[in-house]
């Protein structure tokens, strides 16, 4: 199962694609998009869109996961963060691609085992994971490859299975 992890946001979406087989996990390919500051809204969008658009083209994905928005205390970031996890969305159901949502607490659980992890901590247990030489820059990708493995550790488990019946 090829799965791509996505952590949204709207100057940095961080992304990353793994193979998921039989509770083990290949990196395939991960990075992220990025938009200027300063430049119209709707052209960030526009990127934020056309660079996911180009990734399920590219690869045949079976399964978006993505981070369930949650409240921010600062209002401006969420509505832009909303508004990119849109068009991320409208990317998806484009390409005919099913989208799961996971919490933070949900990653930290099915990345580390516990849901107080450390930010650290879940990118190190990323890393080993996927066997990566290091750490994969910026945060944001290192999240997105998280947001996969959380992901492919849901689809793994009995009860996953029986929530997807």
């Amino acid at each position: 199962m090829l799965i791509l992890g996505i952590d949204p946001g709207y100057a940095i979406v961080g992304y990353g694609i793994i193979q998921a087989v039989n509770g083990k996990y290949a990196p395939v390919e991960y990075g992220a998009i990025t938009t200027q500051a300063g430049e119209d809204f709707n052209r960030r969008l526009e990127e934020i869109y056309d660079g996911v658009s180009s990734l399920f083209a590219k690869y045949r994905i079976d399964a978006l996961s993505i981070e369930k928005l949650f409240f921010y205390s600062n209002k401006t970031t969420v509505i832009g963060v909303a508004e990119a996890r849109g068009v991320i969305l409208l990317a998806a159901q484009k390409a005919g691609v099913q989208v799961y949502e996971y919490t933070p607490n949900e990653v930290k659980i099915a990345v580390t085992g516990y849901g107080r992890a450390l930010k650290p901590q879940v990118m190190e247990m990323t890393r080993r994971l996927l066997v990566l030489p290091a750490v994969p820059k910026p945060d944001d990708t290192a999240d997105a490859l998280a947001m996969a493995i959380c992901h492919g550790q849901a689809t793994g488990s009995g009860l996953r299975r029986a929530m997807l019946r």
